[in-house]
């Protein structure tokens, strides 16, 4: 005869969860989502950087500064990291390529954040036909 298992006799104690452990107390929230996402600090970084340059240059004070995901291709040089167009008045940073194919020498805040600038600065002397350096001489001089 084939004994059947009664609700009662596999019934947990009610501090145990379904896996057989115990339950969170209430101090332990769930997981929750980070404050600040690298999208949100790649684009903190451009915008500063952005302000930067249209206050110290009026050529640029109509450009708007976009960030795109990736460059919709390829061309002979690779996988750009940035797109100037001056006839549309736009200078589009791909995110994307920008994280991933940079090497940094050392890898926190800072340093990201100077390479993002840099890639910038990079756009907008394209834009404005010069060199990087002669757009913020002061800007990355250190005391």
């Amino acid at each position: 005869m084939i004994r059947r298992r009664t609700r009662a006799q596999t019934a947990r104690p009610s501090r145990h969860g379904r896996h057989g452990r115990e339950g969170r107390s209430p101090v332990v929230r769930p997981p929750l989502p980070p404050l600040e996402t690298r999208q949100d600090a790649f684009e903190l970084s451009v915008g500063t950087a952005a302000e930067f340059l249209r206050s110290a240059w009026p050529e640029l004070r109509e450009v708007r500064f976009e960030v795109g995901a990736m460059p919709p291709a390829s061309d002979a040089d690779g996988i750009p990291r940035w797109d100037a167009r001056p006839a549309e008045q736009r200078i589009i940073l791909f995110r994307l390529p920008i994280e991933r194919l940079s090497h940094l020498h050392r890898d926190d805040e800072l340093h990201r954040r100077m390479m993002i600038e840099s890639y910038v600065f990079r756009a907008a002397a394209e834009y404005l036909d010069r060199d990087p350096w002669d757009l913020g001489p002061e800007r990355f001089r250190f005391f």
